[in-house]
């Protein structure tokens, strides 16, 4: 799931919420618009909170001893948001 998922359901549920004037047997269609609407405004938030918590540095450093053995050295710096003032 990502944002085009998220814009594809926004713009297909905002055009049959606003703009169609059909009808179908048993079926609301502005209901069905809203509903797909706000599916798609929830996919768009759940991708920007996800792809945001994987923000950050991530190294990692490997070192050769004079054996010829190795080590390596993983370190991760989360980056936290601006302080509001």
């Amino acid at each position: 799931m990502g944002y085009g998922l998220g814009v594809f359901l926004l713009a297909v549920g905002l055009i049959l919420a606003l703009a169609v004037r059909d009808s179908i047997n048993g079926v609301d269609l502005v209901m069905a618009g809203w509903i797909l609407a706000g599916v798609g405004a929830l996919a768009i938030v759940l991708t920007a909170a996800t792809a945001n918590r994987g923000r950050g540095t991530h190294t990692v450093a490997s070192t050769t001893h004079a054996d010829g053995s190795q080590t390596s050295t993983e370190r991760r710096q989360e980056t936290d948001p601006p302080a509001a003032v």
